[in-house]
């Protein structure tokens, strides 16, 4: 696969494969759970040391085995969000696109509205009145974070649609009698792969951050290990003011790491995928060809000129004479 030979995307999975593998085995090799503490008297926190390699916190939480078993929920949540996010932005953008007259207006309507609406307040306003079990499951959470992470990826597809279904596949698959819904699925998907790749994956770093904002707002419950509940309770006991580095810093790189990887993946896989971008790189005119649709196309090929047809500039006989 060619776009395993881009830098990018090599380094990025590289990071990725790390991250999930801690995420994977971190609750498992971390040196204590999340609620342990070194004792219950003395709430100072410790520096980093030979016992506790990323010291503790106000309570006397173990920061590394905090880490370790944060990392799991954050890129659970993270990617339940993305994969519902580009389900919904692929079933309302596409059927938007192709169908097309009333159907259009209405899709196209409600995706305006998740835009236009401040994502925070409608995840504020869907995650305060429910219950506790609630904010605290995963799956839960993921589903609702992608609610305000579709719209986008929507406006884009539909418009990529609109260009796509007038193509000759298309129009093949429409005379021998396809379905609608084969024609989208099979015809018009296949070729809006790139897009739908860089959907998710941004999608996936919306994720990760707006989990972290409403973990720091308390809307997502406390139970939940996640390196955004790390920095939340850094930041609400005064470790920044005071210089505890070691208390948020760790989980803030994971996060900015997590994201680096997922916009290294989508920038090389861009690269190799788009015709555009290849065409430039490797020179004009021997870019990737794709073969594009599912319905084979009859091209007939053009007519031979006659040879003994004369131009329409050489001169005849009476003029020569």
């Amino acid at each position: 696969m060619r776009a395993l030979r881009s830098p990018k995307v090599l380094t990025g999975l590289v990071l990725l494969f790390v991250f999930a593998l801690l995420a994977f085995v971190g609750p498992l090799v971390a040196p204590h759970s999340s609620d342990w503490t070194v004792d219950r008297i003395h709430h100072v926190p410790l520096a980093p040391n030979g016992t506790y390699w990323l010291g503790t916190d106000q309570q006397q939480h173990d920061v590394f085995s905090m880490v370790l078993n944060g990392g799991r929920d954050t890129l659970l949540i993270a990617f339940i969000a993305g994969l519902v996010a580009t389900v919904l932005s692929v079933v309302v953008g596409v059927t938007a696109g192709y169908l097309g007259g009333l159907v259009d207006d209405l899709l196209t309507a409600l995706a305006n509205i998740f835009l236009a609406l401040p994502g925070l307040i409608i995840l504020m306003v869907i995650m305060k009145p429910l219950p506790p079990e609630d904010t605290a499951n995963p799956f839960v959470i993921g589903a609702v974070i992608a609610l305000t992470g579709w719209a986008w990826g929507a406006r884009v597809l539909r418009t990529q649609t609109l260009a796509l279904r007038g193509q000759d596949y298309v129009e093949s698959a429409k005379v021998i009698g396809e379905r609608k819904w084969r024609i989208m699925l099979f015809e018009i998907v296949p070729n809006l792969l790139p897009i739908l790749a860089s959907s998710f994956i941004f999608t996936v770093i919306y994720g990760i951050g707006i989990f972290t904002v409403l973990t720091y707002l308390g809307l997502v419950h406390t139970t939940v290990p996640s390196w955004g509940l790390i920095i939340s309770q850094a930041i609400s006991q005064g470790a920044v003011m005071v210089g505890q580095w070691w208390w948020f810093v760790p989980p803030a790189v994971c996060i900015a790491l997590v994201g680096t990887a997922l916009a290294l993946v989508n920038f090389g896989i861009d690269e190799v995928i788009n015709p555009r971008l290849t065409s430039a790189r490797v020179g004009r005119g021997k870019g990737v060809t794709f073969r594009l649709g599912m319905t084979p196309v009859l091209r007939t090929a053009p007519r031979a000129v006659p040879a003994t047809t004369p131009t329409p500039y050489a001169p005849t006989e009476e003029v020569a004479k």
